[in-house]
């Protein structure tokens, strides 16, 4: 079983509600000491096995492959999650406006709010991806046709005689 796999199987595994809410406090709090590390030494590359980077974290060799399940569309190049083990090989490079975007997607206020993005991001440009998000979740809606409009079809009749009752 890869570490990948190992991971999903502890965080998906049958668990009291309190036993849910300890597991992810103590997780979010472990991932959230990871990004404050990343971001403090504005370094968005991380080389070594996964044992050394995950010791250098202070994580287990699991929990970091749960990491990298949250980070992996953030970086330049995608992981196979499930081939990782302890002594593979990592060349990570993390596209910090992409992070910046993925932790809004997900909500995760505690993370994009990181004083540590001062350092990496600056605030005008964190407002410029913010804006283009927002744009993203925009509902636009296009012009109504109105019943004794012409047709969009092309067939010369109104609206309401031709395409209004095939919508049906």
């Amino acid at each position: 079983m890869s570490l990948y796999q190992q991971w999903e199987a502890n965080a998906t595994r049958e668990m009291s509600q309190q036993e849910y809410n300890t597991f992810w406090q103590g997780y979010l709090a472990e991932e959230q000491g990871v990004y404050e590390k990343i971001l403090g030494e504005n370094n968005p590359s991380l080389k070594g096995s996964l044992k050394d980077i995950a010791a250098s974290f202070d994580m287990d060799t699991t929990t970091f492959a749960g990491f990298l399940d949250g980070i992996n569309t953030s970086l330049s190049q995608e992981l196979d999650l499930n081939e990782l083990t302890e002594e593979t090989a990592l060349d990570l490079t993390i596209d910090f406006e992409k992070l910046y975007w993925n932790m809004l997607d997900c909500k995760a206020e505690w993370l994009y709010t990181l004083t540590e993005w001062d350092g990496v991001l600056p605030s005008d440009k964190r407002k410029e991806i913010k804006k283009e998000y927002n744009k993203t979740k925009q509902v636009v809606k296009g012009e109504k046709i109105g019943r004794n409009d012409p047709c969009s079809c092309g067939s010369g009749k109104k609206y309401k005689k031709c395409c209004m009752n095939k919508e049906d």
